[in-house]
């Protein structure tokens, strides 16, 4: 089981990693842990990518093509993998692609969890966090009257500054701007599958496990 899961901020990709990767036994690859990890074991390519990073600069998509090569040597990625956060650009499909070549490993299927803007805005722009315990709370659900408070502790709720909605719907141009052209090159091969994001996370999840049982 090789997947691709693509998905804009707040269709719950997270959540149904978790899942997946339950559910077929495989490890969920991140690139943003992969890069963490390979910095702080200070891998020939963590070290490379390290200056690079401390700079403020993007890591490169060759570069980014080693570090997801080089965590899928890992004996736990022989059974199959879930990529989140790779490949976002044509030009790293293309990387994995040969990589996965030269692995003899075929993707198994590229899963997109289509959910509208207008939902994402809602579910992100309603999250709030107690300052206090920390408990995440969302104005749809909060008790009448405890909005601003948590309903473990009392302690004050605030919004995070990335889910104002304006900065949510800059993510949004940034994720369609990139996401748009990988799901149709992957379309192209016969890979995607297009889930609809919305709904409760087991309806989601039950739809996935479907898409998925049918390649």
């Amino acid at each position: 089981m090789r997947l691709i899961l693509l998905g804009p901020p707040g269709a719950g990709k997270g959540t149904q990693a978790t899942a997946i990767c339950d559910r077929f036994g495989v490890p969920h690859i991140s690139t943003g842990d992969i890069l963490r990890d390979a910095i702080g074991a200070e891998t020939p390519v963590g070290v490379r990518a390290k200056e690079i990073v401390a700079s403020g600069r993007l890591v490169p998509d060759e570069m980014a093509g080693e570090l997801v090569a080089e965590r899928l040597s890992r004996e736990d990625a022989r059974k199959g993998f879930l990529l989140d956060g790779f490949p976002r650009t044509i030009r790293q499909a293309q990387i994995l692609e040969t990589i996965l070549k030269a692995r003899r490993e075929p993707l198994r299927a590229v899963v997109k969890l289509a959910l509208p803007d207008e939902d994402v805005v809602r579910r992100l722009s309603g999250r709030r966090t107690c300052v206090r315990c920390g408990m995440p709370h969302h104005v749809e659900s909060a008790t009448p009257g405890a909005v601003g408070a948590c309903v473990s502790c009392g302690g004050e709720l605030r919004q995070r500054e990335d889910d104002q909605e304006d900065v949510i719907r800059n993510r949004l141009r940034v994720y369609h701007e990139q996401t748009a052209p990988l799901a149709a090159w992957y379309a192209e091969r016969g890979l995607l599958e297009e889930v609809d994001g919305r709904g409760t996370m087991d309806e989601v999840r039950r739809r996935l496990e479907s898409a998925l049982e049918q390649r």
